[in-house]
């Protein structure tokens, strides 16, 4: 399962990056079968920087994750939770 906590530290330092109160972002790993969905936290004024102009940087994250989860042969998503 190491594989999958260095996806979330991933997840983690991109959005820590990206927001201006790092001390509120959260990953939360939720491990299935086949598949690993993670559910990121932020402020609720860091919302709108995680997700960019018309969800572009949420969907460059995503993509970030599906050629992480093509090389590690697992599915990976990402929620961002409220």
């Amino acid at each position: 399962m190491s594989e999958s906590n260095g996806v979330k530290t991933l997840v983690e330092d991109i959005a820590k990056a990206l927001v201006d109160t790092p001390d509120d972002v959260s990953v939360n790993e939720v491990a299935g079968e086949h598949a690993t969905v993670f559910e990121l936290r932020v402020a609720g004024s860091d919302l709108g920087k995680v997700i960019g102009k018309q969800g572009r940087t949420a969907r460059s994250i995503r993509t970030l994750l599906g050629a992480v989860g093509t090389k590690l042969n697992r599915r990976f998503s990402l929620e961002i939770l409220e």
